[in-house]
């Protein structure tokens, strides 16, 4: 990671230190300007998206919550994109990702 954006959230903030120390790049934003963030607005948009479906059609506690959001983000990674002519996954490990242990 080289840059972090934030929009002045205070938990945000007092990370500020670690993120010098690591070399990373704090850019602060205004706060409730979105479209300023914006592919980084669509990406959350589109995991709460996918956790609220996958949630939606099970009858699991919403304590169940964070493991949607994590089995979310680990697709996500897997697929391609328009934008990218690798995945996610494929650009930060150099290897293909197989999908072939995913079960409904």
């Amino acid at each position: 990671m080289k840059t972090f954006r934030s929009d002045q959230v205070q938990e945000y903030l007092s990370l500020d230190k670690l993120l010098k120390e690591c070399g990373i790049v704090s850019q602060i934003t205004p706060p409730d300007t979105p479209r300023w963030n914006g592919v980084y607005e669509r990406r959350n948009r589109t995991l709460l998206d996918m956790v609220r479906s996958m949630m939606s059609h099970n009858d699991l506690p919403t304590s169940f919550w964070g493991h949607a959001l994590e089995a979310a983000a680990f697709t996500l990674n897997r697929v391609p994109s328009k934008s990218v002519q690798k995945t996610p996954h494929e650009m930060w490990t150099e290897k293909r990702p197989g999908m072939f242990f995913m079960k409904v």
